[in-house]
Formats: C-alpha cells, structure tokens, sequence
C-alpha cells in the first residue's frame, strides 16, 4: 500500500524529475503491506497514510496490525484504528515489541491513560506483544525476522514464501539464515548514497544475491529514485516495488 520513505514521495515542495514525474508509481505513500487470506485481513504499520490506503484499497475489514517498529512513519496513522472499532464493535489486535509499545503510550497517550474527556474516542485495542518467536493470527503463519535500523532493532516478518524487510542496514547471518527459499522478498532500498540507517541500493542487491529470492522488490524508496530509470538498470528478477502492487503468496 506503500513504497516510500518517512517524507512520501513527492516531497513537499520539491522540483526534481522524480517528484515532478506523470508515471503514478513515482507517487508513493509511507510503506505499509496489506495481506489476505480467505479469512484475515492483517497490515504491517500504520503510518501517516494509514487513511488514505484504506480507503483507496476499500479496506472494510481488519483484524490485526503488526508493528516493525515505533518510528513515526510507520505509527502515526495509529488513532485511525477507531473507525475499525466502530464498524467492527471491538478492539483493533496489535501486534509490537515491548520498546514499540512504550512509544506508543507516550505519543498516544491518551489511547492509553485515563482520559481527560472522551471527545470523538480513543482507539481500542488489544495488546499482543511479541518477540522472535512465532505467532499466527488466524490462518497465517509469522515469523518475525530481527534486523538492524542503524542502532534499532526492528522486526522483518516471513509469511510462507513471503518475507518483509523495511527499515534495515544489516541483516545478521542467523536473520539470513530465517529468509532462505524466499518467492517474493521486498527489502529497504532507500537510494544510491549512504545512509547511516538504511540499505542503498548496492547494497540491497548485495543482500539479494546471498539470499537467492525468486523475486525481490526494493521499497522504502526516496525521491532520489526514478522508478524507471532505476529499475532498467537492475538484475533479473529485482524490480523497484511501487504502492498498489499485488502479487500471491503461500501461506
């Protein structure tokens, strides 16, 4: 539902190529994935354009939300669950390591305290904390992968032949490990030059060629990155993912 870095793409008030261009998918929303099954509906983050994607994909049902982790692009859409607890008359499930929720409770804080008045409501949920272990939700399987944001640990996720890896500059062998006999693997890759927290392009490929997935897709992409021009210079089988892809997997 979304392909791009903390700031989206455009960025606000730029004129380069990129953030200029007519091809839709050098548009692209804070990251976040939707995933069905025939009986669960789940998405990893809610950021800022939490809304927006629901909407744009008709989201009318949603059982859960795992958390990567508590940075602001893939949180700050959090109060949002409130029209699912209207609809669905209970509380959203999340799903976040013990350091994500904490954040949570200070910068939604009133989600969480005893509240001054209830005004247009608070967001319901049930909290469901989780490490490296396994869980499921439902009829899907998960398994979280540990990686590193520069010195944040943060959560990938591998669901069956799936795997989900935003926000990393480093995957540990026993991670890698985790993300063998990958289809479809969708990895940070934010731009071409350094980045003290995530994975430039050279070195997501890197990466990929270690892994052997049948197919990567390279998210969390700057407006540095022009969607065609990048990805005509990628190898077989890497393509730079953009917001409204879809694909199939086994679960």
């Amino acid at each position: 539902m979304g392909t791009g870095t903390s700031s989206g793409v455009p960025l606000i008030a730029c004129k380069c190529l990129t953030c200029l261009s007519d091809d839709s998918r050098d548009n692209r929303l804070r990251c976040s994935v939707l995933i069905q099954s025939e009986n669960i509906t789940i998405v990893i983050d809610s950021g800022a354009d939490f809304r927006q994607q629901m909407l744009t994909h008709k989201v009318d049902k949603l059982d859960a939300i795992i958390f990567t982790h508590h940075h602001n692009d893939h949180i700050s859409g959090f109060d949002d669950v409130r029209a699912f607890n209207y609809i669905q008359n209970k509380p959203m499930p999340i799903y976040l390591n013990d350091k994500t929720l904490q954040y949570l409770k200070q910068v939604f804080s009133y989600a969480f305290d005893e509240l001054e008045q209830i005004g247009g409501g608070v967001p319901q949920i049930d909290v469901n904390l989780i490490d490296a272990s396994k869980f499921k939700i439902g009829d899907i399987d998960i398994e979280p992968i540990q990686l590193m944001h520069g010195n944040l640990e943060v959560f990938g996720f591998r669901i069956g032949n799936f795997a989900y890896c935003t926000d990393t500059n480093f995957i540990s062998e026993e991670s890698q490990a985790k993300l063998q006999n990958i289809d479809i693997l969708i990895l940070d890759a934010l731009r071409f030059t350094p980045h003290p927290t995530h994975f430039t392009v050279a070195e997501a490929l890197k990466i990929i060629e270690k892994l052997k997935p049948k197919q990567t897709y390279l998210t969390h992409i700057a407006h540095q990155i022009k969607h065609s021009e990048c990805e005509a210079t990628l190898p077989e089988n890497v393509y730079i993912a953009y917001d409204g892809l879809q694909f199939e997997i086994e679960v």
